[in-house]
Order: C-alpha cells, then structure tokens, then sequence
C-alpha cells in the first residue's frame, strides 16, 4: 500500500476504534502493539497518534506514555462550534448548486442512516451521517475547511455516537429539511439549517 494511504488508513482505524471505545477514555496506547495489532510497522502508528493528540482523542507524553483522552464538555463545545461554522458555510456556498447526483446521494446516505439507527448499527448511522455532511463540503473544494474538520470531526463523532445510540430518529427528519433546502436553492435556509443540526448535539463527556 501506498505510504500515505497506509498512514490515512492506520489514522482512521485508530480514531474509529477510540470513538466506538475499543479503547475506553483513561487506557495506554503503546505503538508497538497497536503495530501489531494492526499490522504495520511503528511508523505509521506514531503519525496516527500525533494527530489523534492534535485532535484531541488522545493524550500523548513524549518519552512516557499515550492515553486516551477524557474528553471534557468544553471541549466538545468548542468543536462542535468550529464544525457546526464550516459545515454552515458548504451548504450556504454549494446549495442550488449541487448536481442532481449529489443530491440523489444525500437521499440515500440519509434512508441508509434511518435504517441504520432503526436496527441500532451506530457505526453505519455514523458513517452514513458522514457521508450525507461531506458532500456539500466536497462540493465546495475548499482544502482550508476540509483541514479544520479534519481535526475536529474526531471529538464530535463521540457526542454524535452519544446521540444516536440514544434517539437518532430525529435527525433523520433533520437531514431531509436540510436536504430539501439544499435542491430548492435556499442556501440561508439551508446553511442555517446545517448550523442547527450541528448544534443539537450534545457536549457531555467523552
């Protein structure tokens, strides 16, 4: 595999595994047996775990040990906030002008998110929920958004985990509004929308 492909893979599978708690808040991560486990040498591993640190998922000390982190309500907030602005400003940017494609995907990431939580799949509800946001941002082309979010997204994926293990339902309706504004081309709707969806998420402990 590819080196960059390697380390984005190794990244993800590390970040997925913190936030369905594989590894539970408080535990060491010790790079030679994620390596492992994951099979790949250390390399990879450490660069997953910087940028898990800068995300805020892990706590790492140089020389001494890395653990996941605790995540605190204000962290969470402040995330959040950041997402809920970049999201806000792809969907005011990208709505009226997304292909017919883009929409039909949104439709069915959102049926693919409903039936998920339906059958209690969070890990599917969360991928989907993923797909039907990144859309507008990848309509939109703009490296700076997809770099904060980037970052950030990790921290927020816990509280969404939160939610729709608890009442996913309502975002569903959530997601068709929001939908529906995109197609019509109502992009302050729209964006204000995107901003609430972001905002109903709750910012409790990781």
């Amino acid at each position: 595999m590819d080196r960059s492909l390697l380390r984005d893979d190794v990244y993800r599978r590390l970040r997925d595994a913190i936030v369905d708690c594989t590894f539970l808040p408080g535990e060491q991560l010790k790079d030679g047996e994620l390596a492992e486990w994951l099979g790949v040498s250390r390399t990879p591993v450490r660069e997953a775990l910087l940028r898990l640190a800068a995300s805020g998922l892990v706590v790492a000390l140089p020389g001494r040990s890395t653990r996941v982190s605790t995540i605190d309500a204000t962290a969470v907030q402040d995330a959040r906030d950041v997402v809920a602005a970049m999201h806000e400003l792809a969907v005011r940017q990208t709505a009226g002008r997304l292909s017919e494609d883009d929409i039909a995907r949104m439709r069915d990431a959102n049926r693919r998110f409903a039936a998920a939580v339906d059958a209690g799949d969070i890990g599917a509800a969360l991928d989907a929920d993923d797909e039907i946001h990144r859309i507008p941002v990848t309509a939109l082309g703009n490296t700076a958004v997809e770099t904060v979010l980037d970052q950030f997204d990790p921290l927020v994926r816990r509280a969404e985990r939160l939610r729709f293990s608890t009442d996913g339902h309502a975002s569903v309706d959530l997601h068709t509004r929001l939908i529906d504004l995109i197609a019509a081309g109502d992009a302050r709707a729209a964006a204000s929308m995107a901003f609430d969806i972001w905002h109903t998420l709750p910012a409790g402990d990781g």
